[in-house]
Formats: structure tokens, sequence, C-alpha cells
């Protein structure tokens, strides 16, 4: 039986030690409090992931490492620098794989969809700050010292998650009540669903291939945020959505008493223009593929009601 170890219990790293578990694989997740994971195949450890000595007992005969944590939004050029080394160096003391959930922010801004071999030009602090960790992943996996390799997924969607999305659309869909949402309403915008994620790590960490290379997870729909917003409104029998653009204004204004909102300011190229991750590579090398977006939509929805 392999074993595994998930650093983070944030909704995708929950996802992947609930997976492993179901294929009857041996999980053991790590967090900061001990967060459960739902099932009952999971062990569950609260410690704390900066310590690499810890870290490395936890790790001890494992297959894979997997790095889904998570800092808080508004620490992360402090924060995620010496977590991002103790979780490197618990899979170069260990051997294990070593697989990484990222995001889009490396890439900068991009006219066109993203595609797997795009050269990392980031454009902000929190960019830099996960270009940083790829390269740093990449250098170490180069010299032999550790074989990782990194998913890249877009904004969230799916029940247990975090994201601009459900922080801001999801509270009052049900009743209809105005959202003002920090971005462009109307363009295209690449959505992950959670679990779809978690399935793009798995499959990568199973890969025979040769690793030291960036996988993009399936994008579970395309739409702009304002037909996102009403086609899930439709599924859940709601009034129609009262979704407006947020202004540059509004979002500073905010930012001034919310650090979490002050983030999202040099991140708006996200949300202003079209941004769209292409997966057909990693679709056909690692078999994965999007779960169809009513489906997520409909999970959501029966959350939103009970």
């Amino acid at each position: 039986m392999s074993f595994s170890v998930v650093v983070g219990a944030g909704g995708t790293g929950r996802a992947v030690a609930r997976q492993l578990a179901e294929a009857g694989e041996q999980v053991r997740l790590v967090s900061r409090r001990g967060t459960a994971s739902g099932h009952p195949g999971v062990e569950v450890v609260a410690a704390d992931a900066n310590d690499a000595d810890r870290l490395t007992e936890l790790t001890a005969g494992a297959t894979t490492l997997f790095n889904c944590a998570m800092p808080q939004y508004d620490r992360w050029p402090t924060d995620w620098p010496p977590l991002a080394a103790a979780l490197l160096t618990t899979a170069e003391r260990t051997g294990a794989g070593y697989v990484v959930l990222s995001n889009t922010y490396p890439y900068g801004p991009v006219a066109g969809p993203m595609t797997e071999s795009l050269p990392m030009a980031p454009t902000t602090v929190k960019g830099r700050v996960r270009a940083q960790m790829w390269t740093d992943v990449l250098e170490a996996h180069q010299a032999g010292r550790v074989r990782g390799t990194e998913v890249r997924a877009s904004d969230f969607l799916g029940v247990d998650t975090l994201s601009v999305f459900n922080l801001v659309v999801l509270p009052g869909l049900l009743t209809g009540q105005r959202a003002a949402y920090p971005g462009n309403l109307d363009v295209a915008h690449s959505w992950t669903y959670v679990e779809d994620a978690a399935r793009t790590l798995v499959a990568a960490s199973r890969y025979d291939g040769v690793w030291g290379q960036v996988w993009h997870a399936p994008s579970t729909s395309t739409l702009p945020v304002r037909d996102l917003t009403s086609r899930l409104a439709e599924i859940a029998g709601a009034p129609e959505p009262q979704l407006v653009a947020m202004s540059a204004e509004e979002l500073s204004k905010l930012a001034e008493t919310d650090s979490i909102m002050a983030e999202l300011i040099e991140m708006q190229y996200l949300d202003q223009e079209p941004h769209v991750l292409d997966s057909t590579h990693t679709e056909r090398v690692l078999g994965v593929s999007a779960t169809p977006l009513d489906e997520v939509l409909t999970e959501t929805a029966k959350a939103l009601a009970s």
C-alpha cells in the first residue's frame, strides 16, 4: 500500500486526502489545526509544517508529499518562503515525490489561453512569490535532489473551498441580494472545480514519465462571472442575480479596512481581462478531465439550500 502525506487541510488538500483514501491508499493529512478530512481512512495530524524536522518525521516512508498549504492571503511574502522551504527540505530528506498545488500567478498577464509551456513572467508580489517557489523546486529537481512537479489551477468553484466567487456571490444568491464583484462581469474566465484540481494532483503524483514539469488542472467552465452566476441562480431556483461590477474606487475603499480585499488590487488583471487556462496537454497525458459545470453548480445549490 502506498503512503502519501498531504500538507494543508483546505478544500483541495482535503479532497486529495479523500481521493487517495478512497483508492485504498494510506494517507496522512497534516495541518496546523488538525482539520478532519471527512473520510475515516485519513489519518489527521496537527503539526506546524514550518518545522522541517517534525514534517520529516511525519513524511518518512511516504511515496508522495503533496503541498496543498495556503498561508493567509495577505501574508504570502512573509509566510510562504519559510513554509515552502520546509516542505522542499522534507521532500529532499525523505525522497518522497513532491507535488505542489499552485495557480496562474507566475504567468503574469497573458493575452490568449495559458498553456503549460508559457514562461513565468509575474508582475505582482504574489506572482513573484509563487514563481520563486516553483523555481526552487525545479532547481532541486534538476540537481537530482528531489522529484518535483506542480499543478496550476484557476479560481476555484465548489462547496468546500475559498474563492472570491464564493465569498462575494454565494451569501446572498438565494435571496437575490445585490453583490458587487471585483472584476469585469463579461469576460471569459476559467473556473476550476476543487475536486478536479485534486484529481490532477493525484494523477500527477502517479505519472511515470519525466517529472519537473507543470500541469494545468482542467477547467469546468470559462463562463464570465455574470453568466456563471445566472446559471447557478437558475439551478438553485433563485431570483435573477443582482450582480454589479465593483469599481476601482469601491475596491480601494474596502481595502482600507480589509487586508484581504487589499490584496486583490494588484491581482485585478486576472478579473478585468479574459483569463483562460488551457489544459489540453494535461488532459491528454494525465487522462484527467473536468467535471461538467451543471454538476458542480447543482452541488453548490444543494449546499446553499441546506
